[in-house]
């Protein structure tokens, strides 16, 4: 039986991997929104043909597209879930015996995800897990608008729990679409930097690779994943140090034009 609860998804040519997203969640609800940002691949027709409900938004940043998100949903219990993540049976169980007895006796609760890469069945069982919050109650939490910050933020007071099960994080595609989709992320990045006046010190362009590798490869244990983890360690280290080399050209840009024009006014 459907919970009372919403799930929702963002998402943009997912075709060739949102079905399996899709279809670990779709008995948990009467409520399936996929926002759509503009997909060329068939992935509408693909997630009304499984039972979704999709509504187009165009692009606005990830907070402000989980924001519009959550505001289309009927229920004020969500679960949010990314396009190319899968909820797995444990998990799925663990959100059914919270509603068995009604109403669950927290207002949200954090779910560990976890990354399998190509050529993995299952995640390596030293894999790194993130604990964010994905189930949660609308009127007690919401996605921030900011472009690339996509945490729920709670009230003040509201105690989060954690869920058994996780849910399986399928991320890269390729080691090429893995970096194309790093330095799409990396140019907002540098926008919500400057829309939020945060200043990166110069010394961080000399910094920022390797400290970013030793953090993926070693905090994040992507050693353990051989050489295809050695790589993926590479290209998060390429991507952190594209966003400093980024914002230190748009500064330095910007500082020029800024000079440029004092000398006309001169």
């Amino acid at each position: 039986m459907a919970l009372p609860l919403s799930v929702f998804i963002i998402a943009r040519n997912e075709a060739d991997r949102i079905e399996r997203t899709i279809r670990a969640v779709r008995e948990l609800t009467d409520d399936l929104v996929v926002v759509d940002s503009g997909s060329t691949d068939g992935t509408p027709a693909l997630v009304e043909s499984l039972g979704g409900r999709v509504i187009h938004n165009a692009w606005p940043g990830y907070g402000p597209q989980k924001r519009f998100a959550e505001e289309q949903c009927r229920h004020d219990w969500l679960l949010n879930v990314d396009a190319d993540e899968v909820v797995t049976p444990e998990l799925a169980a663990a959100i059914r015996a919270l509603f068995a007895d009604g109403t669950p006796p927290r207002d949200a609760y954090r779910v560990g995800i976890v990354e399998v890469f190509p050529g993995e069945g299952e995640p390596h069982p030293l894999a790194y897990k993130l604990w964010p919050v994905r189930l949660y109650r609308r009127s007690r939490g919401r996605y921030p608008l900011l472009l690339v910050h996509d945490r729920v933020e709670l009230q003040a007071g509201v105690e989060p729990g954690r869920l058994r099960g996780l849910i399986h994080h399928f991320s890269v595609r390729s080691l090429g679409d893995q970096i194309d989709k790093l330095n799409r992320y990396s140019d907002q990045q540098v926008i919500d930097l400057e829309q939020r006046d945060v200043r990166l010190p110069v010394w961080r362009i000399f910094f920022e690779f390797p400290a970013a590798f030793l953090k993926a490869y070693f905090g994040r244990r992507h050693f353990a994943r051989g050489a295809y983890g050695f790589l993926t360690a590479m290209n998060y280290a390429i991507a952190r140090h594209l966003r400093v080399a980024k914002y230190y050209e748009r500064r330095r840009t910007l500082a020029a034009a800024k000079s440029k024009a004092s000398d006309g006014l001169r």
